[in-house]
């Protein structure tokens, strides 16, 4: 099972530790997208006009400024980088033994710098919109949308692929149509709070469950205990199964 989530706004920012290597990253294929991207993100981070082009509000000039040292400042795990919402309710470091070990299997997680990370990878934190055009990179949605597709493919293996990402992390990686027979985008209907609290959730319970079915509904037994679900097939080929996702 493949469990994408998305990365979050709101990061942590360690003042101690050892930097990030960038080449010990999971999916090491990434690693020169990966460069490239750190190397933009510098380049933009320096310039006057930094925050309207990283698409960040005026208030977080603090972290547009971090950007600048990221190579060299002390680095995290990813689930311990990425906080918020989702990664709340997720609360890793409460998961069962067991758990967190399928989490480092499980769970993959979207980054506008790295591409996807697995849960255990050092990475730094940084500040930026995916949709920012960066210098010598271009738009970050696109250069992920041409790269990505070989290391997730791979890793999705023979198991389900359980989507939890929302908006353009969602484009920068769809599955082929071989893989779209168990892709399945978790839905939440209501307020984007909320959806992002029940995604985390939706995370934890299926970490911390030993069942890994192969066919999409084999997901409705590990959840229907807690959370009211609706499985639609999808309209078209290639198109993604739908849960619907509502906390019982």
């Amino acid at each position: 099972m493949l469990i994408l989530l998305p990365p979050s706004e709101t990061k942590a920012r360690p003042r101690r530790g050892a930097a990030m290597r960038v080449e010990a990253l999971s999916f090491p294929e990434l690693t020169g997208v990966r460069e490239e991207i750190i190397d933009g993100l510098v380049a933009a981070s320096a310039l006057p006009d930094a925050m309207s082009v990283l698409g960040v509000p005026a208030t977080l000039g603090e972290e547009v400024q971090g950007n600048l040292s990221i190579r060299t400042r002390p680095a995290r795990p990813a689930l311990e980088i990425y906080q918020g919402v989702l990664y709340d309710a997720l609360d890793a470091a409460t998961l069962s033994p067991v758990g967190k070990r399928r989490a480092a299997r499980r769970l993959v997680l979207s980054s506008a710098v790295y591409g996807v990370v697995r849960a255990g990878d050092r990475i730094a934190p940084y500040r930026t919109d995916i949709g920012a055009h960066l210098p010598g990179v271009g738009r970050i949605t696109a250069r992920w949308k041409e790269s990505l597709a070989p290391a997730l493919d791979a890793a999705a293996g023979t198991g389900l692929i359980v989507d939890c990402r929302s908006g353009p992390y969602a484009a920068t990686w769809t599955p082929n149509r071989t893989l779209a027979a168990r892709w399945v985008a978790v839905r939440v209907p209501g307020a984007s709070h909320m959806a992002k609290h029940a995604r985390g959730l939706v995370a934890r319970a299926l970490c911390e469950s030993a069942a890994d079915p192969k066919p999409p509904a084999g997901l409705i037994p590990l959840l229907e205990n807690d959370f009211e679900v609706t499985l639609t097939e999808p309209e078209r080929p290639g198109r993604p199964w739908q849960l619907d996702v509502l906390q019982s």
